[in-house]
C-alpha cells in the first residue's frame, strides 16, 4: 500500500519542478513511511512519485516508481493485487523479465500485454498511474469498487494528480475554491458525488473508471471499465440453499486472498456478523491466533460492543486488544481529523476508525481486514427495511394519486411532518425516487432553509435528485432484477460506499500507516451477491441479511447471528451537547458570520435541538477554516 502523486506538463507548459514533486510526495508520508521515490522523464515533462508502505516484497526491489526492462513504461501504484503470483509464470513465458517479487511489476508487464484492459486481470484494490513513453500517454485507473482514491486537476499548464487532495494543493498553481454545486450535494449525501470534490476544479476518478491523458494534445478521456452488474450470473434454478453455499465459498476465498502479506495482519472485531465472519474465516486458515482489535467509549458505555467482541475473540482464540476513547480524545483529535479527511467526510465514525487503526499499528499489525460492504449487499440496515416497507405500501398508494391531489396533500401536511417524513412526501409528490442512499443529511426543503439566499441563487434550480436520476437510469439499463433491494444496493455501491464509507476507512487507516482490506468487496463476491433477487435475500418478511445469516450459520455462534444489529455508532450527539457544545456553537456562529454558505438562525436551531446534523456542519466549517481559509495544520 502506498501514496502516489505526479505531474505531467501539457503543450508549452513549464517543466516539472523535481523539488515540488518531492514536496507533494512527502506530504503523504503517512501513507508510506517505509520508502520514497520520484522519477522524472529525461525531457523533464513527466514526474511520478511514490511513498511506500511495504506489504509485499519488502526488499529494495519493490521500490517505486518502477519501470519495465527498457524504461518505456513507468508506474506509481497504490494498492494490492491479491492474485499477482499467478501471473509470474505466464508473463515469463511471454519473455518478460522480473527484478522483484512485487505485484507492482506484474501490473507493468500486464499493461505491456493488454494495454488498458490489463485492469480486467487484476483482482484487488488499486489506484494506478502509468506513463507510456511510446504513446506519450498517462494512464490512470481506480479499482472496481473504489476502495482506493485518486484525485486530479489541471492547473498552470500541467496535469496534477495524487492519492490525496492535500498533495495536489501543494502545487502553487492550484486554487482553493469551493465548488458550490458540490457543496449543495454534500449537504444531502455527506460527500460530493464523483467526479466532483468540494474543491472547484479538483476531481476524483469514479470507482471502476480509467482515464488517459495525451501529453502532447492535452486530450483527456475518462471511461467506465467495470460496473457492478458485469459479474452478474443469475441462475433461476438455484435454491436459497444453493446461493448460501456459493456465498460462503466465495467469501472464504476472498478472505484467504486478503491474507496475502509479508507483514503481520489482523481484523477489526466489533462482534457483529460481518467482522466475526472475517475472524472465523481467517482463524480457520491460520496456524496462529488472529490479531483482533476493538474500540469503545469511556463516557458512553451504551455505545460499546465489547461484550460481543470478547465473546467472538474467546470463541476463535484470537489475540485480542481493546482501546477506549472519550470526548476529550475526540476534541484533541479534531485538527488531525480535519487534516487527514481532505474533504469533510461528514461521518463521526472516522474518529473510532482512526483510534482502532492506531491500536493495531502500535501493536505491530500493519494489515487489517474490515467488514464494509456487507450491509449494502445484503440489506443490513434498519433504515433500508423501513424504506422497503414504505415503498411497497403507503408510498406506492400515494404516488398513484393524481399530481394535483399530491401537491395539495403536501401543502396541507407540511407543517405537521418532521424533516425526513416531509422529504419523503415531497419526493412522492414530485415523482422522484424514494431511496437516495443509506446516509442522507438534509433533504431539498431543509437545505433551502439552511443555505443563504446568495447560495440559493448560485445553485439555481439544482436538485440532488439529478444525481440519483443518473444512477437510476444506469440501473434500469443494466440490472438483472428490477426489485428495490437490488436498486438500493446498486446506488450505495456506486455512491455512498466508495465516496463516504470507503474514504473514511482509507483516510483514517492510512493516517496511521495501516492498510485496510475489504473482503466483502471482492468484485467476484459482489457480482455473486448482486445476482441474487430480493425475494431470496430478505424474504417476504424483509429480514435484514437473511441469506447471509443462512450462509454463515454454523461458522460463527448463533448468538452473534441472532443478536439485534447495533451498528458502529459514535456518541457525537452527547459530545456536541457537552464537551463540544460551547466550542462547536462558537465555531459555527463565527463561520456563518464570515462566510456566505449557511444561515446562522437555522444552524443555531439544529445545535439547540441537539441534532446530530449539527456535527456535519461543524465538520465542514472546521475543514473550510483549515483548507480554504489557509489555517492548515
Amino acid at each position: 500500500m502506498c501514496g502516489i502523486c505526479g505531474i505531467v506538463t501539457l503543450g508549452d507548459g513549464p517543466r516539472v519542478d523535481p523539488a515540488l514533486l518531492d514536496t507533494m510526495r512527502d506530504t503523504i508520508t503517512h501513507r508510506g513511511p517505509d520508502d520514497a521515490g520520484s522519477w522524472l522523464s529525461p525531457d523533464g515533462r513527466v514526474g511520478l512519485a511514490n511513498r511506500r508502505l511495504a506489504i509485499i516484497d519488502l526488499s529494495p526491489a519493490g521500490h517505486q516508481p518502477m519501470s519495465n526492462e527498457d524504461g518505456s513504461v513507468w508506474i506509481a501504484y497504490n494498492g494490492e493485487t491479491y492474485t499477482y503470483a499467478q501471473h509470474f509464470a505466464p508473463l515469463k513465458e511471454r519473455g518478460h523479465k522480473f527484478r522483484s517479487q512485487s505485484d507492482t511489476e506484474v501490473i507493468v508487464h500486464l499493461y505491456e500485454e493488454h494495454g488498458h484492459d490489463c485492469l480486467h486481470h487484476l483482482r484487488g484494490m488499486f489506484a494506478i498511474a502509468l506513463w507510456d513513453k511510446r504513446k506519450r500517454e498517462l494512464f490512470l485507473a481506480r479499482d472496481r469498487l473504489g476502495v482506493k482514491p485518486l484525485y486530479y486537476t489541471f492547473a498552470g499548464g500541467q496535469f496534477i494528480f495524487g492519492s490525496e487532495i492535500k498533495t495536489i494543493l501543494r502545487h502553487p498553481a492550484v486554487k482553493r475554491e469551493i465548488d458550490l454545486a458540490a457543496f449543495y450535494h454534500f449537504l444531502t449525501f455527506l460527500t460530493p458525488p464523483a467526479p466532483d470534490t468540494l474543491f472547484k476544479g479538483i476531481h476524483k476518478l469514479p470507482p471502476g473508471h480509467r482515464a488517459a491523458l495525451n501529453a502532447d494534445t492535452g486530450e483527456f478521456r475518462v471511461d467506465e471499465w467495470w460496473d457492478v452488474f458485469d459479474e452478474s450470473d443469475y441462475d433461476p434454478r438455484l435454491t436459497e440453499r444453493d446461493w448460501a453455499e456459493r456465498l460462503k465459498a466465495k467469501l472464504t476465498e476472498s478472505v484467504k486472498l486478503r491474507m496475502v502479506s509479508d507483514v503481520p495482519f489482523g481484523v477489526f472485531l466489533s462482534g457483529g456478523i460481518d467482522s466475526t465472519v472475517n475472524t472465523a474465516l481467517m482463524a480457520a486458515q491460520m496456524d496462529r491466533p488472529v490479531q483482533s482489535f476493538s474500540i469503545g467509549y469511556k463516557d458512553a458505555p451504551g455505545y460499546n460492543e465489547f461484550e460481543w467482541a470478547r465473546q467472538a475473540a474467546s470463541h476463535f482464540g484470537t489475540d485480542h486488544r481493546e482501546a477506549q476513547i472519550g470526548a476529550q480524545d475526540f476534541i484533541e483529535f479534531l485538527p488531525k481529523l480535519i487534516y487527514h479527511q481532505d474533504e469533510p467526510i461528514a461521518d463521526p465514525v472516522c474518529v473510532p476508525i482512526y483510534f482502532v487503526s492506531k491500536l493495531a499499528k502500535d501493536s505491530g499489525t500493519t494489515v487489517i481486514q474490515v467488514g464494509e460492504g456487507s450491509d449494502e449487499l445484503f440489506c443490513g440496515y434498519r433504515h433500508w427495511v423501513d424504506i422497503l416497507r414504505l415503498h411497497g405500501g403507503a408510498w406506492r398508494a400515494y404516488s398513484m394519486m393524481p399530481r394535483p391531489v399530491r401537491q395539495l396533500a403536501l401543502a396541507g401536511a407540511g407543517a405537521a411532518l418532521s424533516g425526513v417524513r416531509h422529504e419523503y412526501v415531497r419526493r412522492a409528490t414530485e415523482g422522484e425516487e424514494l431511496f437516495w442512499g443509506g446516509a442522507e443529511a438534509f433533504g431539498e426543503a431543509r437545505k433551502n432553509v439552511l443555505i443563504t439566499e446568495s447560495m440559493r441563487r448560485a445553485v439555481g434550480g439544482l436538485s440532488s435528485h439529478d444525481v440519483i436520476r443518473k444512477y437510476r437510469r444506469r440501473f434500469d439499463e443494466r440490472s438483472p432484477h428490477a426489485d428495490y433491494v437490488t436498486w438500493m444496493g446498486y446506488l450505495d455501491l456506486r455512491l455512498r460506499l466508495p465516496e463516504l464509507l470507503l474514504m473514511r476507512v482509507d483516510k483514517m487507516t492510512m493516517a496511521t500507516s495501516v492498510e485496510a482490506r475489504v473482503p466483502y468487496l471482492d468484485h467476484e463476491f459482489v457480482g455473486l451477491a448482486m445476482s441474487i433477487p430480493q425475494r431470496l435475500k430478505v424474504g417476504e418478511a424483509i429480514e435484514p441479511k437473511r441469506l447471509l445469516k443462512r450462509a454463515v450459520r454454523g461458522l460463527i455462534p448463533d448468538a452473534i447471528i441472532d443478536r439485534p444489529k447495533q451498528g458502529f455508532r459514535v456518541p457525537v450527539v452527547e459530545w456536541m451537547a457537552e464537551a463540544l457544545g460551547a466550542m462547536g456553537k462558537q465555531k459555527l456562529r463565527e463561520f456563518c458570520a464570515r462566510t456566505d454558505y449557511l444561515r446562522w438562525p437555522a444552524v443555531e436551531k439544529l445545535i439547540d435541538a441537539r441534532d446530530e446534523l449539527a456535527w456535519y456542519l461543524l465538520n465542514f466549517a472546521l475543514w473550510h477554516e483549515m483548507w480554504v481559509e489557509g489555517r492548515e495544520a
